[in-house]
C-alpha cells in the first residue's frame, strides 16, 4: 500500500487523502504486518509526519494532507510495517513523565523499566528531598537517571556506560529535560572508571541469554544494539560482574535496584545474597511478571 504521494498531481487526479483516510490506509497496512494496535500506531505516525497535537487531529481529522505530509507518511509507514519501532522512526519515546531522544546504537527505554523508577522512588520517599547520590550503571539513554532527578529534586546522578553512543544519548537527554547541572557522565565498564559511595544504585543491565537473543521480536532484535542485550550463556554474566565491586559502592543504607528477565528474579536475588545484601522487595511490572529486585547491605550479625 502506497498513499499515492511524492509527484505533484494531475489536474484531473484524485484529490489529496483526508488525515482520517490516511490513518485508515496506513492502519490496514500495519495489520497485513502483524504490527499490534495498528490504529493506534497509524494515528501516532500521522500525527509525527503532520506535526500535530492529539487535540489538533481531533478537531479537524478531515483536513486534508499536504503532499510533503504524504510523503513523510508513506515513508513512515513502510519503515513501522518493516517493524521498525514507532520511538526509532519518531525520534522520541515518552518515559515516565518525561520526552526522551531515542538514539541509534542505544537501546529503547521500554515502559517494563518504569517499574524500576516507581520502586526506586518508593524506597527512598522519606528522602525525597535529601542530597541523595545516584549511580546508574549502564545508563544507555539516560532514561532511569533523567525520571530520578526529575522526582528528587536534590539528588546528583553519575550515569556510566561503555557505549560511547550511550554516553551521547544519556548526555543529550539529561540536557534535554534540563538536568545536565545535577548529573555527570562517564564512559567505562561498570564501576572500573570511578570510586564513590551512593546512596541510590540502579541498573538495567543486558540480561537475555545468548542463545535467546534470535527469537526476539524484530523491533528488538534487529534495532537494538546487542551489546545492551547480550547477558551471556545465562543471562547474568553482567550481574555478576557488577556485583563484584557492589559492596564498595553502596554507601550507609543504600539500596539497590536491578532490572531483571522474566525468570530471573530468584536467581539474581541469590546472587545479591551471596554479595551480603539483604533482598528489600521484589516488585512486578505491568504485566504481573517479577522485573525489579531491590536489596540492602544486610546488618552484621551481632
Amino acid at each position: 500500500m502506497k498513499l499515492g504521494v511524492g509527484k505533484k498531481p494531475a489536474a484531473d487526479s484524485a484529490p489529496a487523502l483526508m488525515r482520517i483516510e490516511a490513518i485508515g490506509a496506513v492502519a490496514d497496512r500495519l495489520e497485513a504486518a502483524g504490527v499490534e494496535h495498528p490504529q493506534d500506531e497509524a494515528r501516532a505516525l500521522l500525527r509525527g509526519a503532520a506535526g500535530l497535537t492529539r487535540l489538533e487531529l481531533a478537531l479537524a481529522p478531515r483536513a486534508p494532507l499536504s503532499e510533503d505530509e504524504s510523503r513523510i507518511l508513506s515513508d513512515y509507514a513502510a519503515r513501522r510495517a518493516a517493524r521498525e519501532p514507532m520511538s526509532r522512526i519518531l525520534g522520541e519515546r515518552g518515559f515516565w513523565t518525561l520526552d526522551l531522544t531515542v538514539a541509534p546504537g542505544v537501546l529503547d527505554p521500554r515502559p517494563d523499566t518504569e517499574t524500576l523508577v516507581e520502586a526506586a522512588l518508593s524506597l527512598v520517599a522519606e528522602k525525597r528531598d535529601a542530597l541523595l547520590s545516584i549511580l546508574d550503571l549502564g545508563a544507555g539513554s539516560g532514561a532511569i537517571a533523567c525520571a530520578l532527578l526529575s522526582e528528587l529534586p536534590a539528588a546528583w546522578a553519575l550515569a556510566v556506560d561503555i557505549s560511547p553512543d550511550a554516553c551521547r544519548a544519556t548526555a543529550a537527554n539529561l540536557a534535554r529535560c534540563g538536568l545536565s547541572n545535577r548529573a555527570s557522565v562517564v564512559r567505562g565498564r561498570w564501576a572500573e572508571a570511578f570510586q564513590g559511595r551512593f546512596d541510590l544504585i540502579v541498573s538495567n543491565p543486558p540480561y537475555v541469554r545468548t542463545e535467546d537473543i534470535a527469537g526476539l521480536d524484530p523491533e528488538v532484535r534487529l534495532h537494538d544494539p546487542a551489546l545492551a542485550l547480550d547477558g551471556g550463556a545465562d543471562g547474568l554474566d553482567c550481574y555478576r560482574e557488577i556485583l563484584r565491586d557492589l559492596p564498595r559502592l553502596l554507601a550507609e543504607d543504600a539500596v539497590v535496584l536491578f532490572e531483571v528477565g522474566f525468570d530471573q528474579a530468584a536467581r539474581v536475588a541469590a546472587l545479591l545474597a551471596a554479595h551480603g545484601l539483604q533482598i528489600e522487595r521484589v516488585a512486578r511490572d505491568a504485566g504481573g511478571r517479577e522485573r525489579i529486585v531491590a536489596a540492602r547491605l544486610a546488618p552484621l550479625s551481632t
